[in-house]
C-alpha cells in the first residue's frame, strides 16, 4: 500500500489560516468595488478596491491577498479596454468591448462568492503587477 503524501512544511506555512467573518466580508468588498465601474467615474474600477486595499491590508491577510487580486485584475481589464476603444476607433468592432465587460462582470461575481465562502481566488488572464 501506499502511504498518503505529505506536505512539507513550507507549504503548511505559506498556506493562510481561514479568514474571520469580517475578513471574509472585506475580501468580497475588494471585489465588489470593482463594480464602480458604473459610476462613470474613470478608473473607478481600480481606485475602489484600491482604497479598501490600502486601508485595511495590514488588519486582515485576507484582504490584503484578495484586495491585490482585484486591484491586479481591473488593472488588466482597464487596459484590455483602453486596447478595445483604440480598435474600434480604427473600425474593428466593437463587441470586443462588449465582450470584455461581460467577462469582467462573470470574474467579479465568481471571485465575489468565492471570497464570501473564505476561498482565495486567482482571476484568470491577469497581470499580477502589485506584488
Amino acid at each position: 500500500m501506499s502511504q498518503p503524501e505529505q506536505q512539507s512544511p513550507d507549504f503548511q506555512a505559506s498556506t493562510p489560516m481561514a479568514p474571520d467573518k469580517t475578513g471574509r466580508t472585506l475580501g468580497m468588498l475588494c471585489h465588489l468595488l470593482a463594480l464602480c465601474m458604473f459610476t462613470c467615474i474613470p478608473f473607478a474600477n481600480i481606485f475602489g478596491p484600491l482604497v479598501l486595499w490600502l486601508i485595511k491590508k495590514d488588519d486582515y491577510p485576507f484582504v490584503d491577498d484578495q484586495g491585490k487580486e482585484s486591484v491586479n485584475f481591473q488593472i488588466t481589464m482597464s487596459l484590455a479596454a483602453i486596447a478595445c476603444f483604440i480598435l474600434s476607433l480604427a473600425g474593428i468592432s466593437i463587441f470586443l468591448g462588449l465582450a470584455l465587460l461581460a467577462v469582467n462582470l462573470v470574474f467579479i461575481i465568481i471571485a465575489t462568492i468565492k471570497a464570501n465562502n473564505g476561498e482565495a481566488y486567482r482571476y484568470p488572464f491577469c497581470l499580477r503587477l502589485i506584488k
